[in-house]
């Protein structure tokens, strides 16, 4: 019964009634998924990255028009041989606890995140040393040039380089944080938290926007206009659109193609795809244990394989839903090609995988997936892929829990029987695929590899060096061409189409930013 959502009396809002002090403005949100993980370096879910960028800052950011724009930085200075940065603090900038924000802080900060992202990785390799000048500066000195110094600490997408406390960031990159004391426009209330239920956060009032510019994506100030922000994790979709169209909840960040024409038609509701480069969704192998190990065995699914199946499934059959066609860079970006495409859009035939996993020497090993009951769209995509797999002739084991359980199971490397995983679906934004420096479910470094799944190709990996290295894009888009031909022979992933993700939101609520979920700049009319 869909009036459920308007009783509301669950966990969701069963917390202190903080939100109905008089005067308070506070806006009420549905997340992607509950947020199970809270340390932002230790998952790349979306969701968490979405929590830090709330609480946390970062030194640089990206504006709506993909150019990287200095953030808690003034700014910084490169020598002539390009071998020396120094970046320099804004002034005024304050952890949420008083303490001012030292560049030692910064350098601890980038030195955890780069042990766990993959861009991250390659910056730290090609740094000779990384150091704190004095308390407003801190300086790379490089063993080679690195153009993309300033992408690698902005960029949007998972992990962010989220800027914390020394004491914080000397934690091991492999363990979890316990302290959330960030320097952004709002602070966690830990106390309020209800895992499975709710996050809250309130403003940041000796929080320091930039002074110029424009707010635009994760760049310019960030200027706060609600006192206090609520993540609610509602029990399902049908009780989420209940309670957006009741008007108790303000924004619900993901709702599943299905619903989207009912909302649609709601004239008190706006529904909009605010971010162009889509989801790309992938089904990711692990690759250090049978019978995944083995890459004839992966490129056993190609033959059958239609991208299309996996997105009508998780965005219904709206015409500006999505694309199917989608190889290993986002479509529409510099870095995409047609070169070895076939093997996604040629005749399937299910009786050539049959024979492909055959040949390949598959024993019947079990197929570990775990499946995310919670989280509408992955779920979509697991269901039609396990039926495939199943088809086409694996022993799968489909294991249902919540999104929150399903990312410590995926962190684990170790082989089924001792509970770890063999297949698992996502999805990255658009904007994480756009490259082989932020992509990095195309790293091949093994173990070391930021992205689960942990796949070993060396040619990968030196196309990888080879691509940071060119002076040109002619030179990128042809490093990028052989890449996504060495991609089709190993099968990190396999590419399973763009889903162009809608949002639902009152309209009273304007002025938000496009991209994913950000909650400054937004304002209640």
């Amino acid at each position: 019964m869909h009036r459920r959502g308007l009783l509301l009396g669950s966990a969701a809002l069963a917390a202190p009634r903080l939100a109905a002090a008089q005067g308070t403005r506070v806006l009420k949100f549905i997340p992607q998924s509950d947020l199970g993980v809270l340390d932002p370096i230790w998952t790349s879910a979306y969701v968490t990255r979405n929590h830090a960028l709330l609480i946390y800052d970062t030194l640089y950011g990206m504006d709506a028009q993909f150019r990287i724009q200095p953030q808690m930085a003034a700014g910084h200075e490169v020598s002539a041989d390009g071998l020396s940065w120094t970046v320099t603090l804004r002034d005024g900038l304050r952890w949420h606890d008083g303490a001012p924000v030292r560049a030692a802080d910064c350098v601890a900060s980038i030195q955890r995140w780069g042990r766990r992202d993959g861009f991250g990785q390659t910056l730290l390799a090609a740094t000779d040393d990384l150091s704190a000048l004095d308390d407003k500066r801190l300086r790379f000195r490089l063993k080679r040039r690195f153009p993309l110094l300033t992408y690698a600490l902005g960029k949007p997408g998972s992990p962010i380089c989220a800027m914390m406390p020394e004491r914080v960031a000397r934690t091991d990159p492999f363990q979890q944080i316990t302290d959330f004391t960030g320097s952004g426009p709002f602070r966690f209330k830990p106390e309020e938290r209800v895992a499975g239920a709710r996050v809250v956060y309130e403003r940041n009032a000796a929080y320091l926007p930039r002074e110029a510019g424009e707010a635009s994506f994760t760049a310019g100030p960030k200027r706060v206009h609600f006192d206090r922000v609520e993540w609610h994790v509602l029990p399902d979709p049908s009780t989420a659109a209940s309670a957006l169209r009741a008007g108790e909840m303000d924004w619900w960040e993901a709702p599943p193609a299905d619903l989207v024409p009912l909302l649609a038609r709601d004239r008190k509701l706006s529904v909009s795809i605010p971010d162009q480069t889509g989801y790309i969704a992938i089904m990711r192998a692990n690759h250090l244990h049978p019978p995944f190990a083995n890459p004839a065995i992966r490129r056993a699914v190609l033959p059958a394989l239609l991208q299309s199946d996996f997105m009508r499934a998780a965005a219904g059959d709206e015409p500006d839903g999505w694309h199917d066609g989608v190889g290993f860079f986002c479509p529409g970006t510099p870095m995409a090609s047609d070169a070895g495409m076939a093997a996604l859009t040629g005749p399937r035939d299910l009786e050539a995988a049959k024979r492909a996993l055959a040949a390949a020497g598959y024993k019947g090993e079990k197929v570990v997936v775990p499946v995310p009951t919670d989280f509408p769209s992955l779920k979509a995509l697991a269901d039609v892929g396990t039926d495939l797999l199943k088809r086409i002739g694996f022993n799968v084991d489909y294991q249902a829990s919540d999104w929150g359980t399903v990312l410590q199971r995926l962190a684990k490397q170790d082989p089924v029987e001792q509970g770890g995983w063999s297949m698992f679906f996502t999805f990255w934004s658009g904007l994480d695929q756009m490259n082989p420096a932020v992509n990095v479910s195309l790293r091949g470094n093994g173990k070391e590899a930021p992205s689960r799944g942990w796949p070993t190709s060396p040619r990968l990996e030196a196309l990888r060096e080879e691509w940071l290295a060119a002076e040109d894009l002619a030179a990128q888009q042809r490093i990028a061409v052989a890449m996504q031909r060495q991609a089709f022979e190993d099968l990190p992933y396999v590419p399973l189409g763009q889903m162009m993700a809608k949002t639902a939101h009152k309209r009273e609520i304007v002025d938000l930013l496009s991209g994913f979920a950000l909650f400054w700049n937004l304002r209640r009319t």
